[in-house]
């Protein structure tokens, strides 16, 4: 048992009561899977609930939002990570598939923009230059620092960035390109964000991006780069502004602040005491667990909603099958779910 839950005697309570009639359940095995970005914090949770009770096993894997969604429509999982939300085609194959799906928003991301700890020029950029550099018509056309900007050295630059299964990648897309799965092909892909720290670290002329965790793990390596929402010509955010708590909670690192999500087998968690245990466990201790893996926890209040959710079994989604750009999630929670 972790030095933690040894000192909150109200955690392992609250664990057990929630787990009753499982710990001694060797055979039973909660099934999570997909964004590699929300997997440090089930990861976390997943092994503070598996020390808190004994014989419990959680199995955590990291194929990516959009495989993990893939697995979550055929009803292979119990819960799915996922770095946006669901989408249409995603939620027509549960109600093919006869599986009711619970959304639970977890955490905030402060999607980041990362280049090699050599790199003294490219401190900040605007979302006009990362678009530029980014969108499919700068394939094998923008490959030079100096082509994104007067004054850049005249150095190719090797891109590193999510897979096209990653939720990540639909995010970034949608928010720079302004357009989901709209990319240049020719960069380093991977749906494994180390893949991409590692790529960037060793590389001085390497540009990536990947979720706020993986860069507060590696910054003695990396340098995250200040982004001002251009648009335009004109500054949404007042100037560039860095990836850090304060600025993700006013809501002024933007438009790279995201939602982070789990979502849930109805029938999993109704049927599988296990599921249902793990659930509990993740949403009473969500705040503490989201800020240990470097990710922005939500207020009080809002962890109250989604708690509500949770408990009211409240299935479908609120974001009605798009993206999550610029939305406030407060707001967003209080529509119907459909």
């Amino acid at each position: 048992m972790s030095n933690r839950l040894k000192q909150s005697a109200l955690m392992i309570v609250l664990a057990a009561a929630a787990f009753t009639g499982v710990a001694h359940a060797q055979d039973k095995v909660v099934k999570v899977d997909g964004s590699s970005t929300v997997a440090p914090i089930s990861e976390a949770v997943a092994e503070e609930f598996q020390a808190a009770n004994r014989g419990a096993k959680v199995v955590v894997g990291t194929s990516g939002t959009g495989g993990g969604f893939k697995k979550f429509v055929r009803g292979e999982i119990d819960v799915a990570d996922a770095s946006r939300p669901i989408k249409k085609e995603e939620m027509d194959e549960c109600a093919k598939n006869g599986i009711e799906f619970i959304e639970l928003p977890i955490a905030f991301d402060a999607l980041t923009v990362v280049v090699n700890k050599s790199n003294t020029w490219a401190t900040t950029m605007t979302t006009e230059e990362l678009k530029k550099l980014w969108e499919p018509g700068a394939q094998g056309k923008i490959t030079k620092w100096s082509q994104v900007r007067d004054g850049w050295p005249d150095a190719d630059i090797k891109l590193y960035g999510a897979g096209t299964d990653s939720g990540t990648f639909e995010y970034f897309t949608e928010a720079i390109v302004e357009k989901a799965k709209s990319s240049r092909g020719d960069y380093t892909a991977s749906e494994d964000d180390n893949v991409l720290v590692k790529g960037v670290e060793g590389d001085k002329n390497a540009l990536g991006y990947f979720g706020m965790a993986y860069y507060e793990q590696h910054k003695d390596k990396l340098t995250a780069v200040k982004i001002d929402w251009v648009k335009d010509g004109t500054s949404k955010t007042g100037g560039a502004m860095e990836p850090t708590v304060a600025n993700v909670v006013g809501a002024k690192y933007n438009p790279l602040s995201r939602p982070l999500f789990i979502y849930v087998n109805k029938k999993a968690a109704e049927s599988k005491p296990e599921v249902k245990a793990f659930v509990d466990f993740y949403l009473a201790h969500a705040p503490e667990m989201v800020a240990e893996a470097k990710y922005v926890p939500f207020s009080s209040e809002t962890y109250s909603v989604v708690k509500t959710r949770w408990n009211k079994m409240q299935t479908g989604t609120v974001f009605e099958g798009k993206g999550a750009v610029g939305l406030k999630l407060d707001d967003v929670l209080k529509r119907e779910s459909k």
